[in-house]
């Protein structure tokens, strides 16, 4: 297979050719949709919907996940999409507390023993809706001295940031949907705190990330999870397709391999928030093969959205508010067409839809 037949693939996998009418359909579902707090979630689901989504639709739930980051999940999969955040090894632990793991490793406590036991006391201090200010503030008084650092910012000594998020889905805890500043509250039902790690559970995650980003390596799915690729290999799916893309070996579900062999025209234009699922994938390489464009896909800070047209990241785009007002600024990676750049105005309606806003104009 060529990078082409792959990105039309993923096109297809992951519903942007608006062919499902309920988002809980939406099979970006089964890892989450990451909320960046401007709308991600609604503009994403704009692209992948024929019709507007329900923005209070309590089907969902947000939560830190993958990563610590926060994604949009399905209700119904709380219980398993938790139990797959559980590390499966001390090694697996260290990995996932990313940018703290040194500071972790310097409290002394093995890392997945500072998991369970800051979720534990996560769900002791948090019983009912709470500021994340106020979760930390409590949080900080029940966990060892070597989990808190002072933060100049705050003017405070609190938990590791990092090492609250990674521990708050296994506490139960959600985050109030379009809450500022973030809230957490308890979720409904929630259970104890994991005893253990969950095999299945993690495949399950690992299966997911094949199926939407495929054809794909343990890296690229360990990444996903902020995992590395030896111990995504522990948690690997059976049942896969080995494919070569551009001479490198790569995997996924067998019962996917009809859709990459022949995937739908890859004819779409959709405009994706910085955090769309389809700019998740690892590789991005594959997505976005020149350097100097990934740079300005994806940036430290305040990545702009991307143009998709057809089957290649296009472009970016940013929104400026005015009022009720919204405005969009498309920088095209190279000439579009006229009928292009019509369908990408269409898009923009939907973009200041989802929003609540109301287009003033699309600048080239």
């Amino acid at each position: 297979m060529d990078r082409q037949q792959v990105m039309a693939y993923r096109i297809a996998a992951q519903g942007l050719h608006r062919e499902t009418a309920d988002p809980h359909d939406l099979a970006v579902f089964d890892l989450g949709v990451q909320d960046n707090q401007r709308g991600g979630p609604a503009i994403a689901l704009a692209a992948r919907l024929p019709a507007p989504a329900d923005p209070g639709d309590d089907r969902f739930a947000l939560l830190w996940s993958h990563r610590g980051a926060p994604h949009l999940h399905r209700r119904q999969d709380l219980k398993t999409l938790v139990a797959g955040l559980v590390p499966l090894s001390e090694a697996d632990a260290q990995a996932r507390m990313n940018w703290q793991r040194a500071q972790v490793a310097r409290a002394g406590v093995p890392a997945a023993e500072a998991l369970t036991a800051t979720a534990k006391a996560l769900r002791k201090a948090v019983g009912k809706t709470m500021t994340k200010g106020a979760a930390s503030t409590a949080v900080t008084k029940l966990v060892p001295d070597g989990f808190s650092v002072w933060c100049r910012g705050c003017g405070a000594t609190h938990i590791l940031e990092q090492l609250m998020r990674l521990a708050a889905p296994l506490a139960g805890l959600e985050l109030v949907r379009d809450a500022s500043p973030a809230t957490l509250t308890p979720m409904e039902n929630r259970g104890p705190v994991p005893a253990k790690p969950d095999v299945a559970a993690a495949t399950a995650v690992m299966a997911a990330y094949l199926r939407l980003h495929g054809p794909a390596a343990p890296g690229d799915a360990g990444g996903f999870s902020g995992t590395t690729a030896t111990v995504a290999q522990d948690m690997w799916p059976s049942d896969l397709a080995e494919v070569q893309v551009d001479g490198k070996k790569r995997y996924l579900p067998a019962d996917a391999l009809a859709l990459l062999e022949n995937p739908p025209e890859p004819d779409v234009v959709r405009l994706l928030p910085p955090s769309d699922p389809l700019l998740q994938a690892r590789d991005r390489d594959l997505l976005v093969p020149e350097k100097p464009r990934q740079k300005e896909i994806w940036k430290i800070l305040g990545n702009p959205g991307a143009l998709l047209a057809d089957g290649e990241i296009a472009g970016v785009w940013r929104p400026k508010t005015s009022g009720k007002r919204l405005s969009i600024a498309v920088t095209s990676f190279w000439p579009l067409d006229p009928g292009t750049q019509n369908r990408v105005a269409e898009e923009a309606e939907l973009v200041a839809a989802a929003r609540g806003l109301t287009l003033a104009k699309v600048d080239w």
